[in-house]
């Protein structure tokens, strides 16, 4: 049987308006009061702690990036419980698979307390039990591990797996992975990107364009070729 782990934020919700601005405070409180949604765009799809390490060094902040990261995730946290939307051809997708009792998980590089306060504050906490955070393993994405662990974690090996995915670096792991992926890129302008050259199905317009209808037809085919 086919399983299906999908990516959080970007993907199944529109969490980045609240990363960025959770990100562009705990910025401001340490000496970096411009920092652009453009700037924040380059990072889509990195986690939380590499993206701050790699920002740290940039602006040269002397704090710890334990004392950024727990400053952003507070401050997202109060932002994730109320104002996350779930995407609705992704919400109406999942539903499909769990009333035809395909096996599921989140793999994330969100901290576990930050994918559940948006699992929780969208209602798919219900369809979606099974949650892997980059926290829990050695290594984030493009690295393959928060997927292998979904998979066993499912019980499923990974060549019967499909990512979902909205970043080049996810559909690298899900490729490191041996996994498929169905891409539906959060940037159009990243459509083009050689990452998602692999996928088994994209998207190129992102969720504008996704259809639940068509993944659930691409998969039921993927899973009977």
């Amino acid at each position: 049987m086919i399983s299906v782990i999908f990516d959080l934020d970007g993907t199944l919700v529109d969490s980045e308006p609240n990363y960025y601005e959770s990100g562009r405070r705990t910025l401001a409180r340490h000496g970096v009061p411009d920092f652009t949604w453009e700037q924040h765009a380059r990072f889509i799809g990195i986690g939380t702690l590499e993206t701050l390490e790699i920002l740290r060094d940039r602006y040269a902040i002397e704090a710890p990036v334990e004392e950024l990261l727990a400053e952003q995730n507070a401050l997202y946290l109060e932002l994730a419980r109320t104002e996350t939307e779930a995407f609705p051809e992704m919400r109406a997708f999942v539903e499909r698979l769990h009333a035809a009792g395909v096996p599921m998980a989140v793999a994330s590089g969100s901290s576990l307390e930050a994918i559940d306060a948006v699992l929780a504050g969208t209602g798919l906490d219900a369809l979606l039990t099974t949650v892997v955070s980059a926290e829990e393993v050695a290594h984030g994405k493009p690295a393959p591990d928060v997927f292998l662990e979904a998979a066993r974690r499912l019980g499923a090996e990974p060549a019967d797996c499909v990512v979902v995915e909205d970043a080049a670096p996810g559909a690298l792991a899900a490729r490191a992975a041996g996994m498929a992926c169905v891409a539906v890129p959060y940037v159009a302008q990243t459509a083009h990107d050689p990452a998602f050259a692999g996928a088994g199905l994209l998207f190129p317009g992102g969720q504008r364009e996704f259809s639940a209808e068509a993944a659930h037809d691409w998969l039921t085919a993927h899973r009977t070729a």
